[in-house]
């Protein structure tokens, strides 16, 4: 008996069930579609925030106009306003917490990644990391209690032996009160070492071992390796780091406001007292019962917020300026 052997083809590797293929499907568009509501609703919610300070800062916008950034007037009294005291101390405040943070934390990093015994490298770098979960009030309780008394005890003998220093001298003046614009500073340059610290420590392991053992091979010491390899190899996780300080140091509340002294002033004396946008906004945020006052209040929120989206700008920019000249020279 003859008959016709029909024959199917044998599955192929890799391929699935049409009801299969169609779940992965699926699954594949609903993941898709909710990652990009995710990421549309953080541009939704930056869009609102930007909102949300226009319209509050609006009477002010309107008419204070221009003159609020440039003036140094402060009285909710007579409905006179100016942001430049608080702008001026946040800037001061926050460029003295960089100069003090950040050579700092390229020290602790270096060490806990080069040079220190494995035995302590654990504990040194947990112990780095838990100064960031101390909260910002602590930290304020401290700079008050502990560190002002101290600064007012050798303020006289500092501005005694640099106060008469040229071009400089003016900086190391002031009244021995213990609380101004240097001891926020020296605060904040506390608060930000171990954010600035972590990540460094975390990009420079990084580095492919290779290129350091070549270093070190040609004879360079740990400092040349460190400035001439793992730096070049890691800047823009250094520079991400050292923006993340930068963010704490400009939008810090509670311990700047205990030791900065709340004084509308601009002076180039580090002992002054002064005044940040954050701690403006603690100290009276509440009191704002006057419509200008409130406005003007929120007008300092977005002048924050504009110089937080500036320095960002500034620090991507620096990281492709970087890129193109490194492509120049290879």
């Amino acid at each position: 008996m003859t008959g016709i052997t029909e024959t199917l083809p044998a599955p192929t590797a890799g391929t699935k069930p049409r009801g299969l293929a169609s779940k992965f499907a699926l699954q594949d568009a609903v993941f898709h579609r909710s990652t990009q509501f995710f990421a549309v609703l953080v541009l939704a919610t930056l869009a609102g925030i930007i909102a949300s300070l226009f319209v509050g800062s609006w009477l002010t916008l309107t008419q204070t106009g221009p003159k609020f950034f440039v003036t140094d007037v402060w009285d909710p009294v007579r409905s006179l306003f100016g942001g430049l005291a608080p702008l001026w101390g946040t800037l001061i405040t926050a460029t003295i917490a960089l100069l003090i943070g950040v050579p700092v934390s390229f020290g602790i990093a270096i060490f806990l990644t080069e040079m220190c015994p494995p035995v302590l490298k654990r504990p040194l770098g947990t112990a780095v990391e838990l100064l960031a979960a101390i909260p910002s009030i602590i930290y304020g309780m401290w700079g008050l209690f502990i560190l002002a008394p101290i600064l007012a005890e050798y303020q006289p003998a500092i501005s005694s032996s640099l106060g008469n220093l040229p071009l400089i001298g003016t900086l190391f003046q002031g009244p021995p009160m213990g609380i101004g614009v240097f001891t926020a500073g020296l605060i904040l340059s506390v608060m930000v070492i171990p954010f600035i610290a972590s990540v460094m420590r975390d990009v420079f392991e990084t580095t492919p071992p290779i290129l350091k053992e070549s270093a070190y091979g040609l004879g360079a010491t740990t400092w040349e390796v460190m400035w001439n390899v793992v730096l070049p190899y890691t800047k823009a996780g250094v520079v991400g780091g050292i923006m993340l300080g930068l963010g704490r140091a400009l939008g810090e509340t509670m311990a700047v406001t205990f030791v900065i002294g709340n004084a509308y002033n601009i002076s180039l004396k580090l002992f002054d007292p002064g005044n940040s946008i954050a701690s403006s906004l603690a100290n009276e945020f509440n009191e704002a019962a006057d419509p200008n006052h409130m406005s003007a209040l929120i007008t300092l929120g977005l002048l924050l917020f504009f110089l937080s989206f500036v320095v960002l700008s500034l620090s991507r920019w620096m990281l492709s300026s970087l890129s193109k000249k490194e492509g120049r020279r290879t």
